[in-house]
């Protein structure tokens, strides 16, 4: 009895969460896209913590971990992972800077198309300013809490490490909540922001490794 009464709870929690979401019109599509514009254009730094979790199938649990995020406009983003281990990631003038507890290498983005693509879209993805790439299908859903857009990839290549990006946004601000990066074998990461800091100063030196 106890079992049975688990699996009523759980079949009507599960029912209720995807009950929250529905699918966007067009005139909320249209001005979803231009708040999101609006806020990514007058976006020149951004600041704040994340957690990621990295779902992977053979895994019974997630793996997560901590760090800070930092972005300024054009095209520079840290990822720097603080807990359980240190290991920093730059993405600066089409070019990848690693840092692994003091151990660095260099990989020029720009040799690669294929590479080149996918920084472009960690970049956007961090801004929310994916809307005017022709290279995705979209699909556009909402909840009373947040904005959720599903991004797939039209090109193969690009489909063979990413079979979708999923954004999250606040409703109120139209900021990025949370991206999540679904892999072709359905393992995927997800990074969710807390303490987001928006157009304060921020050195070029952050981004040194």
């Amino acid at each position: 009895m106890r079992n049975l009464l688990f699996l009523i709870v759980l079949i009507a929690r599960t029912t209720l969460l995807f009950a929250q979401e529905s699918n966007m019109n067009n005139a909320e599509i249209a001005e979803l896209k231009a708040m999101i514009n609006e806020t990514s254009k007058a976006t020149n730094t951004i600041q704040s913590n994340f957690t990621q979790y990295k779902h992977l199938d053979f895994l019974s649990n997630d793996i997560t971990t901590q760090g800070r995020m930092a972005f300024k406009a054009p095209n520079m983003v840290k990822w720097e992972y603080t807990e359980p281990f240190k290991y920093s990631i730059i993405f600066k003038d089409d070019k990848l800077t690693i840092n692994d507890s003091g151990t660095k290498s260099n990989m020029d983005l720009g040799n690669s198309a294929l590479f080149k693509k996918l920084n472009q879209l960690i970049v956007n993805s961090v801004k929310g300013n994916l809307f005017q790439d022709s290279d995705f299908t979209m699909s556009y859903f909402k909840s009373p809490n947040y904005y959720k857009v599903i991004f797939i990839p039209k090109d193969e290549k690009i489909k063979s490490y990413i079979a979708s990006f999923i954004l999250f946004f606040d409703k109120k601000k139209a900021d990025v909540m949370e991206v999540k990066m679904v892999e072709p074998t359905n393992d995927f990461t997800r990074i969710v922001f807390n303490d987001r800091l928006i157009n304060k100063p921020l050195d070029n030196e952050v981004f040194t490794n």
